[in-house]
Order: structure tokens, then sequence, then C-alpha cells
């Protein structure tokens, strides 16, 4: 059993295409011996966004703090807040924004990319 602390694990700037003012905590992952699943803490910063993409994983998203925007594969914008959860398939067209003045701070839940690494 591995037992961590969330605010211990640092958290890193994303540096992919597409990306601005996005943080992520890695705060289950390979390192600590999960083989199939990787939890991550993800945080968008005020005027922050991830890139419009999609992937072969899925995911599974609950929102934690604050509110923003989720970007479906119509682009339509869908306004997500705490207490929220989401479902997204693979290959569907996805993308977080963060127009408020506030973080909007969710867990992503996704297939370990090292044993999944299509997408």
């Amino acid at each position: 059993m591995v037992i961590k602390n969330d605010l211990e694990i640092p958290e890193e700037l994303m540096q992919e295409d597409g990306v601005r003012d996005v943080l992520k905590r890695v705060l289950i992952g390979s390192e600590d011996g999960s083989s199939d699943i990787i939890m991550r803490y993800i945080k968008v910063l005020p005027g922050g966004n991830t890139p419009l993409h999609s992937h072969s994983h899925e995911h599974i998203v609950n929102i934690e703090k604050g509110k923003g925007i989720v970007v479906d594969e119509n682009d339509k914008e869908n306004t997500v807040s705490q207490g929220q959860s989401l479902f997204i398939e693979g290959f569907e067209k996805h993308q977080f924004k963060n127009p408020f003045d506030n973080s909007f701070e969710f867990l992503c839940i996704i297939p370990n990319p090292e044993k999944n690494p299509s997408g």
C-alpha cells in the first residue's frame, strides 16, 4: 500500500504544445507501483487552458475546486464546477479552459501511458 500527502508532491508546469498556465501533480503513478492507472491533479490557472485535442485513452475527471469550461467535440463550451464529474471517451475531442478569476482544479484518472502507449 502507498499513502502519500498530495501537497508534498511538487507541481509541474505543463510544457506541451497548446497548453497555457496549467500545473500538474501525479498523485499516484507507475513510480508508486500502479501498473494500470494514473491519478493526476490538474490546476488550470486563470486564463489558462489545455489544447483542444483527442487521444486513444478515456478520462475520468472530478472537479475539486472552482469552475471552468470543458469544450466538447462539437466545440460546445460547457461550464463545470466543484462537485461535478465527467467521463471523456477515447478519441473524443476535448479541452479544459479557465476564463475565470480563480484556479480551476480537478482530478484526472487515465490509463497508464507506459502500459497503453497509443495516444
